[in-house]
């Protein structure tokens, strides 16, 4: 045992070499120290944890926003006039720096451990700095342009918030060594209390934050609701371009209850589905009208828009990253869509007696159609033999109730439920974010059918099921389809689960707090009756810092609790041996 006591010193010095040499660039030991970490080291140690905390806010929200990247880079394209898929920067840039402050994070809480000094490099500094900064002025921008996504995360915290809540116990009960550590090898009472408050606070909070937590996916098997119908929103626009006839048959391939699609009008009076303003995105205008790209497209007759290409686009752009996927036949097919008018997709409708949900787009003023764009397209659904009741359409419901007033119209303003009863509406078509779990069960009991889109993601889908909603619009049928009961159940059992968390997490603290502290409680009890040569070094050795007091105190209880088995050499390497030929020896 001894006689290995060399190696196994040897490889501790060399991983605090690693530890200091990576975090503040202190390679040799006479640059290690103990003393205590400076205020203003301490100032840059909030700081971090700070960065690090934002960082992590950061990166959740792209996570779970992930949901709505097609409506991020739609956004874009709207303002630059360039598709481009923005997440991908930002979540190479967010997942790099978040990595890089992680880690300096461990690094830190490492150098706690074992007691160095804490003084980050000056490089680490200015990285630090720039991830702050950067982050800061991404929360910004997504606050002015995007503001409306961040309610993203509590309804993410709703699926997520009883796991989170799980494993952020485990990693706070896990710090409680490090400090039961500060706490035990500080001398100063001050210091002591104020680490011990700042612990119990926090854990104290994480024990209480289940009461804030309201999942509509706690709950007992037997109340969920049936599964939401899906309707395909423009189609199924991860499998074939968007608002094509190839589209919505794929659509309808994933077992879809509906198909939702926009609605323009073309100048000589035919009713065609385009979400955009211009043709630019998703047709190849550029080529074949290279002088009227960025005209309306309802300025186009449809014996134009029918000879464009509405399917070299997706194949170019890939923006939902499936062409690669695609077999060769398939591509071909995808490349050869044309734009569809809205005849051929009630044609398609009629023929698997499916609803069709569209928002209608007023032509722009000066258009041939500008004030009988709604009994135009009226006229081509009346013609078209679609049953009325299958279909939904938004907006202008007067002159819809006068002309066909079978139809279904949906409101995309959330009212109350006798308001909607009033004007003959029992459909409301809202963003997922607009409605609340209290919302849905409010207008359910009200005999109102709510619709939220769009929903692409599994957890998302979960939730709105828990939540009673009764169908979804999404761009991912393909994936919903998937999804044959909520993955974000819990069951009623939760509350007993988190007190049992709650209890075996104060059970551990309070384990570590009192191994952490035994050997000195013995110590003090001991009275100290015998001496030994550590116990002379130690009383020789007054004139050092109480930092490297206390580390020779911790070494002289080990050995007064081992019966004296351990020795002088031991406390020397440990502390170094460099430090009595280059400091003590000087006092």
């Amino acid at each position: 045992m001894v006689k290995h006591q060399p190696l196994q010193v040897y490889e501790r010095q060399l991983c605090l070499s690693c530890l200091t040499g990576i975090y503040g660039c202190r390679w040799k030991r006479y640059q290690r120290s103990h003393d205590d970490t400076t205020k203003w080291e301490f100032l840059w140690s909030l700081i971090l944890f700070f960065t690090f905390s934002l960082l992590l806010v950061w990166f959740y929200f792209w996570w779970e926003a992930h949901n709505d990247y097609n409506e991020f880079n739609w956004f874009l394209y709207n303002r630059s006039g360039e598709w481009i898929d923005g997440t991908v920067p930002i979540l190479a840039t967010t997942a790099a720096g978040f990595t890089y402050i992680a880690f300096l994070m461990i690094l830190a809480l490492c150098h706690i451990a074992v007691g160095q000094q804490l003084n980050l490099h000056w490089l680490h500094k200015i990285g630090v700095s720039t991830a702050l900064l950067t982050t800061a002025i991404g929360f910004i921008s997504v606050n002015q342009t995007w503001g409306e996504e961040w309610a993203v995360l509590p309804i993410s915290l709703q699926a997520t918030g009883p796991f989170l809540h799980l494993g952020a116990l485990v990693a706070v009960t896990a710090l409680a060594w490090l400090v039961a550590g500060q706490v035990a090898r500080s001398e100063k009472t001050m210091f002591q209390v104020v680490v011990l408050l700042l612990y119990l606070s926090v854990l104290l909070g994480l024990y209480m934050a289940p009461l804030s937590i309201t999942s509509p996916c706690i709950m007992d098997h037997a109340n969920l609701t049936p599964r939401p119908d899906v309707i395909g929103h423009q189609g199924a626009p991860m499998l074939a371009p968007e608002n094509t006839i190839l589209s919505f048959q794929r659509a309808l391939q994933m077992n879809v209850s509906g198909l939702e699609a926009d609605v323009a009008i073309s100048l000589d009076g035919v009713p065609f589905l385009m979400r955009d303003r211009t043709l630019r995105r998703t047709t190849d205008v550029e080529k074949v009208f290279p002088d009227r790209q960025l005209d309306d497209a309802s300025s186009f007759n449809w014996t134009d828009l029918h000879s464009l290409n509405a399917g070299q686009w997706f194949l170019k752009e890939d923006p939902f990253w499936t062409v690669q996927s695609m077999a060769q036949r398939e591509v071909m097919l995808v490349g050869n869509q044309s734009v569809c008018s809205l005849e051929q997709l009630l044609r398609l409708a009629t023929l698997h007696n499916h609803t069709v949900v569209f928002d209608l787009r007023r032509p722009p003023h000066g258009h041939p159609c500008y004030h009988s764009w709604i009994n135009d397209t009226l006229g081509v659904i009346l013609l078209s033999g679609i049953p009325q009741h299958l279909v939904r359409p938004t907006g202008d419901r007067g002159q819809v109730r006068q002309v066909a007033p079978g139809l279904q119209q949906m409101s995309v303003e959330k009212l109350p439920p006798q308001v909607l009863h009033q004007q003959g509406i029992s459909r409301l078509l809202l963003r997922y974010s607009q409605a609340s779990p209290d919302d849905i069960r409010w207008f359910s009991r009200s005999n109102v059918s709510v619709t939220l889109y769009t929903v692409n993601e599994p957890w998302l889908f979960s939730v709105l099921w828990c939540s009673g909603v009764s169908s979804v619009s999404s761009e991912a049928p393909n994936i919903l389809r998937k999804v044959p009961y909520p993955i974000w159940l819990i069951p009623d059992e939760y509350c007993l689960i988190w007190v049992a968390a709650d209890l075996i997490s104060f059970t551990v603290v309070i384990g570590i707090f009192v191994f952490q502290n035994y050997h000195i409680i013995r110590w003090r009890l001991s009275g100290m009756h015998s001496y030994n040569p550590e116990q002379i070094m130690l009383s020789a050795a007054v004139r050092r810092s109480s930092r490297d007091l206390n580390i020779m105190k911790e070494k002289l209880i080990f050995s007064e609790v081992s019966n004296g088995v351990g020795s002088a050499e031991d406390l020397y390497m440990e502390n170094g041996f460099d430090y009595y030929n280059n400091e003590g020896i000087s006092h």
